[in-house]
């Protein structure tokens, strides 16, 4: 038996907030709404309009909020029935984005670029292991998308984040998920033509191809070599274009 949460949100710390920062203070107030509100795990969380409502902000700003949740693995979102508490959370142990500020783009890329390796080229050989028939479907959507912007545009942009955020799905791995969540802000910065060049890491593009194909096969050396082969291309070009 489920407890939805009261009409009184208002009187337990959920109030309208100012306007910058909206989606990290919706994320610290809802956390500390949690917690004030002795919420236990399967508890249902105030409607979406109700939270909108009580902290003054806007319907993409709570829908962010809730998505980071889900891939915190703080709540879970049932169709037409609401969204339940899966485990508690504090203002204090929430976990909020990773972030860094190093003075230069290259530094930035190069710092992450040495977190992608370590997890893509290991989620890519999970993937090859672990992918079912709707996993290799939806990474080779992703990837006929990719391959025609590709073709058209000389670049593929945010079509080839969401290839490679269907591999890390495929692992079937939620701590890759929670990871990617915590770091998307620096991981994105790959895909918004760094150093203001459209053709940057454009030689990796065959590779995704021979990923793919490396997924399909349940290859998870020839997947984790190809996953590091798109990454030694990405880091030959910050390099470069970075001079």
């Amino acid at each position: 038996m489920t407890r939805p949460a009261d009409d009184g949100i208002a009187n337990r710390g959920l109030q309208p907030l100012p306007p910058n920062d909206r989606a990290q203070n919706v994320m610290t107030a809802l956390a500390r709404f949690i917690a004030s509100s002795q919420l236990r795990r399967g508890d249902r969380l105030p409607t979406e309009r109700e939270l909108l409502q009580a902290l003054g902000v806007g319907r993409s700003t709570v829908r962010e909020v809730i998505r980071q949740f889900q891939a915190l693995g703080v709540v879970e979102s049932r169709k037409g029935s609401g969204t339940y508490l899966l485990r508690r959370v504090t203002p204090d142990t929430v976990h909020m984005p990773l972030s860094f500020n190093p003075l230069h783009l290259r530094d930035a890329l190069l710092q992450t670029l040495d977190v992608r390796r370590g997890l893509e080229v290991e989620a890519s050989g999970l993937a090859a292991l672990r992918r079912t028939t709707a996993d290799l479907v939806d990474i080779e959507n992703k990837l006929d998308v990719m391959e025609q912007l590709h073709h058209r545009e000389g670049s593929a942009g945010p079509a080839d984040l969401q290839f490679h955020l269907a591999v890390y799905d495929a692992a079937h791995n939620p701590l890759f998920s929670q990871l990617l969540e915590q770091m998307r802000e620096a991981f994105e910065r790959f895909w918004e033509k760094p150093f203001d060049r459209p053709d940057f890491a454009s030689r990796s593009f065959p590779f995704h191809r021979e990923l793919f194909d490396a997924i399909a096969a349940r290859d998870a050396i020839l997947a984790r070599e190809k996953a590091l082969a798109i990454l030694t291309v990405t880091e030959e070009d910050i390099r470069e274009m970075s001079k």
